[in-house]
């Protein structure tokens, strides 16, 4: 039912992930217009969680309607093109907000080596069907092999119990006074 996708998928599995993202309040509290949303949005998506595509770890269906992104363990973000496409693509005045919500998704991100769900998402008209269930499944039944732990960071507090179901627990809280709040989670290995 899924697929790992190579860089040779890339646009069509951030396309894919765009359209799940349509309605996440911290995605759409940084791009509130639909054409900045859809022309940077994805852009974020490469920087934050594209190496997935370079290391077996990005995932999909075959139209792309669920896909998922995850960073390997010792694996991060393109930090410096994530920061100079945020300062170049969000509004100056939600850079104060946005960054302290950086700092502090680094204090909390676990010290030990996991896999990073950087995204995962489906498209509207495919949800409510157990893709994203089914999807996340595959992916920490590979990894619990892997015998290491999972993170991710909710950008969506609708996702929360998704998420527990699969025995992720919440560690914690992101907020800032302007930005929607990121629900940090936490999965050690079954």
């Amino acid at each position: 039912m899924f697929e790992t996708a190579d860089r040779s998928a890339q646009t069509e599995v951030l396309n894919g992930l765009t359209l799940g993202f349509v309605a996440d309040p911290f995605i759409r509290w940084l791009y509130p217009q639909p054409d900045a949303f859809l022309k940077h949005f994805p852009r974020v998506m490469n920087f934050f969680g594209g190496r997935a595509f370079d290391h077996g770890s990005a995932y999909r269906n075959g139209d792309c309607t669920a896909a998922a992104l995850w960073l390997p363990p010792d694996v991060h973000p393109d930090e410096d093109n994530l920061l100079a496409c945020f300062e170049e693509t969000v509004a100056p005045e939600k850079h104060t907000a946005l960054f302290a919500t950086f700092e502090q998704m680094d204090r909390i991100h676990p010290r030990e080596p996991c896999w990073h769900l950087a995204f995962i998402a489906v498209d509207p008209v495919r949800q409510g069907k157990g893709m994203g269930s089914a999807l996340l499944k595959a992916s920490l039944d590979q990894y619990d092999a892997d015998g290491r732990p999972a993170y991710l960071e909710s950008t969506n507090p609708a996702n929360l119990s998704l998420y527990r179901r699969f025995g992720f627990e919440q560690i914690g809280v992101i907020e800032t006074d302007e930005a929607p709040p990121l629900f940090p989670m936490f999965r050690p290995p079954a």
